[in-house]
């Protein structure tokens, strides 16, 4: 079966289950300038308060990884950089307010610095020692596989809000849930 995905450049791409391929169509490496490729690593759901899915490379703390100039920069600060037309140099650090490390959405991000991300891990209790849902207090390791599992169940189901939902939560897919 077939999930619509659709893109932030509003064109209608199909995810599908595909036996022996890696990338659905549409996200084998993109040909191009630097926008076009990032864009074609993303899987946005279909509504705009939803994450921005990162489907490219993953580095070992979770987060993505793009390659520009040949330089390595985080996908969540491109993205950024590009909603408000700024070079990628120029933004500060950044807080994911959805604390999900493959987001791109700009509307999860705000500016922030070291300081600001250190009060809010531990206001979301996402410190070694907190607990809860998502991301929260997960070790560098775990952190990354949860992201890759979560970038490959996209590429392999497309857009499904519970199947989502179960990885950020560190929850098996088929485990049953109450709501």
């Amino acid at each position: 079966m077939s999930h619509h995905t659709w893109r932030p450049d509003k064109t209608r791409d199909l995810i599908g289950k595909t036996a022996g391929q890696s990338k659905g169509p549409g996200l084998q490496r993109a040909k191009g300038n630097a926008e076009h490729r990032f864009w074609s690593k993303v899987i946005r759901g279909p509504l705009p308060e939803q994450c921005w899915i990162w489907v490219g490379a993953i580095a070992d703390d979770g987060y993505g990884r793009f390659y520009l100039d040949g330089t390595s920069v985080r996908p969540h600060r491109y993205s950024l950089a590009l909603d408000l037309g700024l070079a990628h140099g120029q933004l500060p650090e950044l807080m994911h307010e959805c604390d999900v490390p493959l987001c791109v959405n700009p509307r999860h991000l705000g500016m922030g610095d070291r300081q600001s991300n250190m009060v809010d891990r531990q206001r979301k209790l996402r410190s070694a020692n907190g607990s809860g849902l998502r991301f929260r207090g997960l070790p560098r390791a775990a952190m990354a596989a949860r992201s890759r599992a979560l970038r490959e169940d996209l590429l392999a189901h497309g857009w499904d809000v519970q199947r989502i939902h179960a990885i950020n939560a560190g929850s098996r897919v088929e485990d049953p849930t109450l709501f």
